[in-house]
């Protein structure tokens, strides 16, 4: 029989095994939406659309959330998370404004 600590140890081991994968997961995931959102930057530049869409970001923003209630996660913080990442694509599309 494992003794209460090698055994949390062991649990401790597989968690962050899990996080790490997680975390892969993210960036990769996060990598493919930014190549899409910059697709979207040309587009708009080419056919002088303005690089923010704040009616499509609300949308966004009340969709993440719903979808963050759905996932047991704090929709507040999803919102936070969002908000930045759409930032970040305005900014983005604003450099192919120039």
């Amino acid at each position: 029989m494992t003794d209460p600590v090698t055994r949390a140890a062991e649990l401790l081991k597989e968690h962050r095994e899990s996080i790490d994968r997680l975390d892969a997961i993210l960036v990769f995931t996060l990598a493919e939406r930014f190549k899409h959102t910059q697709a979207v930057g040309v587009l708009k530049a080419q056919h002088d659309l303005p690089p923010s869409d704040p009616t499509r970001e609300q949308k966004q923003i009340a969709r993440l959330e719903s979808l963050a209630a759905e996932a047991d996660l704090d929709p507040a913080f999803a919102k936070k998370f969002l908000n930045f990442v759409i930032q970040e694509v305005i900014k983005h599309h604003e450099q192919h404004q120039s």
